[in-house]
């Protein structure tokens, strides 16, 4: 399969062309492509982007800031890469294509097609960082740094990363797809870095959404007690 590389390259070739035709939205959303036994899941919000590799077990994943421009080119910052972490904090620019309901891009003759898996239409779309964790009862606030931890959630897709942006350290991720109903919020793993035992468990939180920020609530992979606060960024 094309390395994930190859897969960043062709979503900043998609970026140039949705911006070059003022149809940007129709980018934002979960992407999905299979080769060989691996997958590769795109997730694209509004400035922000990941892809990951996985089969039966986590391959790598990379992700980060994303903008066009009207000189045909598209152009990113890496914020995380697992399988290279020289690359945090450089710049790539290049070209694509873009057609219909699927994302077609071709590098180095290798052709990719991508099918999606959700237009990105949802309140929870974008990129949210923890902000607050409770100990001892009382929410303490994180301060913002170089060391985070991200969600980034689509329509029906999400993905965690913990990372250091100056460093380039990766500390891990899992993602997979989730349900927000009745304050309720359900993730089903489908890629967990840290342990693959996981993949395949369900998790339910307690949630609720008030204007930017997000209150988590209930047990973690491990099973002990959270209550988190999450900002959108």
């Amino acid at each position: 399969m094309r390395t994930l590389i190859n897969l960043f390259l062709a979503l900043l070739f998609t970026v140039t062309t949705i911006t070059q035709s003022n149809a940007q939205s129709e980018v934002l959303g979960a992407w999905k492509s299979t080769s060989g036994g691996t997958t590769a899941v795109m997730l694209v919000t509004p400035g922000y982007f990941s892809i990951t590799e996985y089969d039966t077990a986590f391959k790598s994943t990379l992700g980060g800031t994303w903008s066009g421009s009207s000189d045909n080119a598209g152009m990113t910052t890496i914020e995380f890469n697992s399988a290279d972490a020289s690359q945090v904090g450089k710049q790539l620019e290049a070209t694509v294509d873009f057609q219909g309901d699927q994302l077609v891009t071709t590098l180095n003759g290798n052709k990719i097609t991508w099918t999606r898996v959700d237009d990105g239409n949802s309140a929870m779309t974008g990129v949210w960082q923890i902000t607050g964790r409770e100990t001892n009862g009382a929410m303490n606030a994180m301060k913002p740094g170089d060391r985070k931890t991200i969600k980034i959630l689509t329509g029906t897709k999400f993905q965690w990363i913990a990372m250091n942006t100056k460093t380039g350290e990766f500390f891990g991720t899992g993602g997979g797809s989730y349900t927000f109903k009745d304050g309720v919020y359900t993730e089903n793993i489908e890629f967990f870095s840290r342990d693959n035992s996981r993949v395949g468990a369900s998790l339910s939180f307690k949630g609720s959404v008030n204007g930017d920020k997000w209150d988590h609530s209930g047990k973690s992979s491990k099973g002990d007690p959270i209550h988190e606060e999450w900002t959108r960024k």
